[in-house]
């Protein structure tokens, strides 16, 4: 039997007590055990069995289908191999079960027998297959049928609870963590073990969950930015104000809902510029801390605004998954700098319904994940209104921006570069153009056009200040001075001289001319631009750029003022203003010097590909492929992407 130190956490609502469940350990490892039970153990002795734990209640319990060809030493062996919840003292207590008294009565002694060298001491078989008890077993029957895996049981009660492995959040990656409420929903978790600022976060039994064509993101592990809305959970959007105006959540963001019902499943609510713009650390952000990113030594920024959602995938090897959005780079720039892949989809890839806006004309909603293969079966899953039937890939490569040619940038990165441009070509079956997108618009606008830079300049920075004091901060400034007698909520610098230059600069009017300024150039992008849809390969050319090249950005820095609006146009705008899908993807690592360890470390490499609007299935078979042919590769968590 294992030593568990049990902390009962109880809450008081109108009048009855709910249960909030314990944390326990086991072997050192600690858990979480919800107040709710999923199944119930009828037709043996509970209270003798209790008598035997010296007053401890929760015992584990590995529940385990079996079949007449079931290789019982391989399944454990496996169990060990592919799940992080379970552990061999899940094997003190064990439940059989099968279709038929075949498929356990002609192994039952075999089974008994590994299973007590394993370390059982109460083995329990399903009583509707096996009716007979004997020395070595004990027939029991689970009120609801349960999928293999590690679970606590009560010998007080018989029931039956999921079993939750509680890890750190070193990062500062997450807001809040969250568990199933069995319902549908998620309850917040109301468990903490001993760390200087962070929280837990608990995660269920990969054992419970099997991909299905219906369900094939069965048991991937997501986080999600803190503006998507979960039912049971309240939003912060990055703001304390905000956190504590509005209550719990009755409804889940669609975006969120889609990942759920095809098997992800919810471990919490990540960390957020505040209402997803653009904050520098660390004194930009003043209502929460900014997360840690986890590449180099540990203190370089780890860009926004889905900073929580990047630093998550590349800090936890626990975690799948983490959406994020992307509005002007918000998913492409944590991507970059944490050397994992994230994307921008198709404007309008999917509903954004129940998620706080920055502008609901550029706002999309992206996910990160350490392997392309991951990555592209994700975004497959998850929008649903792209064809991907095309014949061919892209047979035009096409090579913009700087950084191509190594100047400026470390030897070992312009290596990557150039290895990264040659696998690509190979895979393509075509040589790379150098193009240049200012050129491009001169060369087919009449001389009396303006620039790209010129008519871009003021574009995203109104399109998103005056969305989100319209959309966000008009409502908030409103429900807010009605609950707190007339006070206006703290904002932090960032928004707030967002929403300010917004307003001073011609609010709604300006809002209009950026609108059609955006039209046009989609238009163009999409025409006489590089963006020009194919019929074979739904994008006429692959268009690359350079996204992150190693270079430091220490969060310890000191600025002047803060964070300015965002000016100007250049090659990350592209797929914003034209509405097409992007992915940055890791494709190598740069040394430098830290001012900081004083060693060497390393920092990513990334570059983005993008397709023309629609495409987003045709780029995520692209990466896959990329990846499998290895030039793409999976990367790892922590200081260094390849270990």
């Amino acid at each position: 039997m294992f030593l568990g130190t049990l902390l009962s956490l109880a809450a008081v609502v109108a009048g009855a007590a709910i249960p909030n469940g314990q944390t326990l350990s086991l072997n050192d490892i600690p858990y979480y055990v919800s107040g709710i039970p999923v199944s119930t153990l009828q037709g043996y002795n509970a209270s003798a069995y209790a008598a035997l734990t010296k007053g401890i209640d929760l015992v584990p319990l590995t529940v385990i289908p079996v079949t007449p060809t079931t290789n019982l030493e391989s399944l454990l062996s496996d169990y060990v191999e592919r799940d992080d919840v379970f552990q061999p003292a899940f094997l003190r207590a064990v439940y059989l079960t099968a279709s038929t008294a075949d498929d356990i009565d002609t192994q039952l002694s075999n089974y008994a027998s590994i299973l007590k060298s394993s370390g059982t001491d109460v083995l329990l078989v399903d009583s509707e297959v096996h009716t007979a008890s004997s020395g070595s077993t004990i027939t029991a029957q689970l009120t609801k049928e349960l999928p293999s895996g590690p679970y606590f049981v009560s010998l007080y009660t018989g029931e039956v609870f999921r079993a939750y492995r509680l890890y750190p959040d070193d990062n500062l990656a997450f807001i809040q963590a969250g568990i199933s409420d069995e319902k549908g929903g998620v309850l917040p978790l109301p468990a903490v073990t001993e760390n200087a600022m962070t929280k837990d976060v608990a995660v269920p039994s990969r054992l419970y969950y099997t991909p299905t064509a219906e369900k094939p993101l069965a048991g991937l592990r997501l986080g999600v930015k803190d503006i998507y809305h979960v039912k049971g959970l309240k939003t912060s959007g990055g703001s304390r104000s905000y956190y504590y105006l509005y209550g719990t959540q009755n409804v889940t963001a669609p975006s969120i809902q889609r990942l759920l019902d095809l098997g992800a499943v919810f471990v919490g609510k990540t960390g957020t510029v505040q209402f997803a713009n653009g904050d520098r650390p660390t004194a930009d952000w003043v209502d929460f801390h900014c997360p840690f990113n986890p590449r180099g030594e540990g203190y370089q920024a780890p860009s926004g605004s889905s900073s929580g959602s990047g630093v998550a995938i590349a800090a936890y090897d626990w975690l799948d998954l983490a959406v994020g959005s992307d509005t002007g780079g918000s998913m492409r720039s944590p991507a970059a700098v944490q050397g994992i892949y994230g994307n921008r989809p198709s404007t309008g890839a999917i509903s954004l319904d129940h998620v706080l806006p920055l502008s609901p004309a550029l706002d999309t909603a992206g996910v990160f994940a350490r392997s392309a293969s991951l990555w592209s079966h994700t975004v497959q899953a998850w929008y649903p209104h792209f064809r991907h039937n095309f014949t061919s890939f892209p047979r035009q490569l096409l090579l913009a921006g700087g950084g191509w040619d190594g100047k400026g940038i470390s030897p070992e990165a312009h290596q990557s570069l150039t290895t990264f441009t040659r696998g690509l070509e190979a895979f393509l079956g075509t040589n790379h153009t150098e193009v240049d997108v200012s050129q491009r618009w001169l060369d087919t606008h009449s001389p009396t056009t303006p620039s790209l830079e010129e008519m871009l300049n003021l574009t995203y920075a109104t399109l998103t200040s005056v969305d989100q004091f319209n959309h966000l901060a008009v409502p908030l400034f409103a429900d807010y001075k009605a609950v707190h007698r007339g006070r206006q909520p703290f904002i932090n610098p960032g928004p707030l001289a967002r929403w300010q230059w917004g307003q001073a600069n011609g609010g709604n009017t300006s809002y209009d001319a950026a609108l059609r300024n955006m039209t046009t150039f989609r238009n163009w992008w999409e025409k006489s631009g590089y963006g020009q849809s194919d019929n074979a390969s739904c994008s006429r050319s692959l268009f690359v750029s350079v996204y992150s090249v190693g270079t430091t950005d220490y969060r310890n820095q000191y600025y002047e003022a803060p964070t300015t609006p965002p000016l100007g146009f250049s090659i990350g705008r592209i797929a914003v203003l034209g509405g097409a899908p992007e992915v940055v993807v890791p494709v190598g690592e740069s040394p430098y010097n830290s001012t900081i360890s004083l060693q060497t470390e390393y920092l990513p490499v990334s570059v983005a590909l993008q397709m023309a609007r629609g495409c987003d299935h045709v780029l995520a078979s692209l990466v896959a492929g990329l990846e499998e042919k290895g030039v793409l590769r999976p990367v790892s968590t922590g200081s260094r992407l390849y270990s």
